[in-house]
């Protein structure tokens, strides 16, 4: 769920950024539920090579040929493993930089391709522990403009009604420029009306 679906549930845009700022963009339960699976199928699969492996193995003892082969097909299976192990991983590096990066970039995917994925440290739940912060500090330096630029209280700066103060600025109002206008006018005239 993004956070244009939330938005469109009635949440405001604050509750909304709160929300995936939280949890980050929520995947479906069937695409959560399509990948568990998979998963499963996958480590089933696996076990059961494993299983026929080993009692091959036990039947084929002194045919050399059938030993090379499981030997092979041992190695094949470890590979394998070390190739999904290493794939899983890099899922999770992926998933955990998105969170932390969203809210924060225009594109989180374009940036995420620019991190240096080597150095950085997850945590056991699955969070960025360090060496993100750095990278994202020397990118905001280089390339701002893929940064969301940070909320800032707006400044207004205008006209100051008569008798107000300009924090020091020194600029007299309209109305203290028109009394100071009929103070001169009126001491040089003999007709003490400003309306002359």
């Amino acid at each position: 769920m993004k956070k244009e679906d939330l938005i469109a549930m009635g949440l405001s845009e604050e509750h909304a950024d709160a929300v995936v700022g939280k949890y980050g963009t929520m995947i479906p339960k069937e695409r959560f539920d399509e990948v568990n699976n998979a998963k499963k199928t996958l480590e089933d699969q696996v076990e059961n090579h494993e299983t026929q492996l080993k009692d091959l193995q036990d039947k084929a003892k002194g045919n050399e040929d059938l030993q090379k082969t499981i030997t092979d097909l041992q190695q094949a299976n470890e590979t394998a493993k070390t190739e999904y192990e290493q794939q899983l991983k890099n899922e999770r590096m992926n998933a955990a930089l998105k969170l932390s990066l969203h809210s924060k970039v225009h594109d989180v995917d374009l940036v995420a391709g620019l991190i240096d994925k080597t150095t950085i440290e997850l945590s056991k739940d699955g969070k960025v522990n360090k060496g993100l912060d750095e990278q994202l500090k020397s990118l905001q330096e280089s390339k701002s403009f893929l940064f969301v630029p940070e909320k800032q209280q707006p400044t207004f700066k205008g006209w100051n009604p008569a008798g107000a103060t300009d924090n020091g600025a020194g600029a007299s109002g309209v109305g203290s420029n028109f009394a100071k206008m009929a103070n001169e006018k009126s001491s040089s005239d003999t007709n003490n009306t400003p309306w002359d």
